[in-house]
């Protein structure tokens, strides 16, 4: 019998790689998603006859949070995670022959600000604020409803580094020469943004704030290694075992592209340089620091533990 794979979120960086590594194995993937898909969001009788059958489903879908955090694109973070995650599970729950297993998408972003110690699944805090809100409710969702026949993981997933992702512009400013560490320091908040838990205060100094990542050829075989593991179940922090901080990844970017020297980035640059991209400045200055304890006890073997020949990989790979 053919694999049948079903795969929402397949446009994106990640859920191309899982594509093609998909297809690569002779599986049939199907896929949902807002256009151009064998599935639209939203007709739910479509997605159910997606999944019946199905051997596994893996869901991507969400706004990406690299964009400003103002009320408009707040309720479509929420609202792209949480109503795709719930008309998944209506439709499996719709399902003559459920999916044995269902992967959904997290963040590692949901564990607290950690310059102290590294934050597991057995051990980590819950933060707070914005982002925090949406990956609690995020998994609320997704496993809410009662499926019995359907093993579920969330993927607590860390900065994916690969060629293509958050890494590109990294990489283009250490050549422009701008590849020095991101500064935190002060900077006044606002009621709205104190209210909305959008402000982010001031914590690590010098450019050593954590920085948890895993490369885009882990993310593809932690899939197939978490299909491959029935014992495996519930919260999976999906990141490389070698956290680094800001300080030495953006030293390592250098090194990578030819650059001996960076600029700087202080508190009130990014301030206003992130203004102006519509993006946040949380993005690069929380500290995160989380590691893969289910992973390793399971007996995951990283393709790339440590982040300098990750970085040095992706950069070949561009130049080819």
């Amino acid at each position: 019998m053919t694999d049948r794979v079903v795969l929402a979120g397949a446009s994106g960086f990640i859920g191309q790689a899982l594509r093609r590594s998909f297809e690569s194995r002779g599986a049939t993937v199907i896929t949902i998603g807002r256009s151009g898909a064998d599935a639209r969001w939203g007709d739910t009788a479509a997605i159910r006859r997606a999944v019946d059958g199905a051997q596994l489903v893996v869901n991507l879908a969400g706004k990406s949070v690299n964009c400003r955090y103002d009320a408009a694109n707040r309720r479509e973070i929420f609202r792209s995670r949480l109503g795709t995650t719930r008309e998944v599970a209506d439709a499996i729950a719709g399902c003559e022959l459920p999916p044995p297993v269902w992967l959904n998408a997290s963040t590692a972003t949901i564990y607290r600000h950690a310059e102290d110690r590294p934050m597991t699944e057995s051990t980590g805090e819950i933060g707070e604020g914005f982002s925090v809100n949406v990956a609690t409710s995020w998994e609320e969702a997704f496993f809410e409803r009662d499926l019995p026949g359907t093993r579920r993981v969330a993927l607590r997933m860390a900065i994916v580094l690969g060629d293509g992702s958050a890494l590109r512009p990294i990489l283009a400013l250490a050549r422009w020469g701008l590849g020095g560490p991101q500064l935190d320091g002060r900077w006044p908040a606002t009621t709205a943004r104190l209210a909305a838990g959008t402000y982010h205060r001031f914590r690590a100094r010098g450019g050593r704030q954590r920085f948890s990542w895993v490369h885009l050829d882990d993310v593809v075989a932690i899939v197939h290694f978490l299909r491959d593991h029935p014992e495996i179940d519930g919260l999976v922090n999906v990141v490389a075992p070698g956290a680094t901080d800001n300080r030495t990844l953006m030293r390592t970017v250098r090194r990578a592209v030819g650059r001996p020297f960076g600029l700087p980035a202080f508190r009130w640059m990014l301030e206003l340089g992130t203004a102006v991209l519509r993006t946040e400045t949380e993005l690069v200055l929380k500290s995160r620091w989380v590691a893969p304890e289910r992973l390793e006890q399971a007996g995951y073997s990283f393709l790339y533990r440590d982040h300098g020949p990750a970085i040095r990989a992706i950069v070949a790979a561009s130049k080819r």
